[in-house]
């Protein structure tokens, strides 16, 4: 009998476990870590708009040499908060809605106000049309939200370039 209490004390006194002050430090730490790597994750206004402007000029140039390639003529349509591209047929534009990659897009940050040289200022919506000729008219497209501007130089021989 007095065995079994002694082991029983014993038992007690030398649970295998963790205190809860070491819990609370584990937790500190992992609140420390995930907070680290939340401050990190989140992208910042400019680095989104950025973001879009990069694919924007990467679906720009895939959009022209899909228009050489097809032999036909493929648009881009710009507003506020969208943009689209559209392929010429026989009488009309047609969206490219079957497409995954050349398919309408929504910005993540808009309204986005643009600018483009060689087009009239202030402008709703723009269009640009690329046709079967390699060479084609230079431009710069300036996009901005807010205070964060980007824009993309087409050179006319079918490089687009973020700046």
């Amino acid at each position: 009998m007095h065995r079994q209490a002694v082991h029983r004390l014993f038992v007690r006194q030398y649970q295998v476990g963790f205190s809860l002050l070491e819990l609370l430090i584990v937790m500190l730490i992992m609140g420390v870590i995930l907070g680290a790597v939340g401050l990190n994750a989140a992208q910042t206004s400019k680095q989104v708009l950025q973001q879009d402007v990069r694919r924007l000029a990467a679906l720009m140039q895939l959009a022209r040499d899909e228009a050489i390639v097809r032999n036909r003529l493929i648009a881009l349509e710009l507003d506020a908060n969208r943009y689209s591209f559209f392929i010429k047929t026989d009488n009309a534009w047609e969206p490219l809605l079957d497409d995954e990659i050349l398919r309408q897009r929504e910005f993540k940050r808009s309204p986005i106000t643009f600018s483009v040289s060689n087009a009239a200022s202030n402008l709703a919506a723009w269009r640009v049309v690329f046709g079967r000729d390699p060479v084609d008219q230079a431009f710069v497209l300036a996009l901005q939200h807010e205070q964060d501007s980007f824009s993309i130089a087409a050179d006319g021989i079918g490089h687009f370039r973020v700046e």
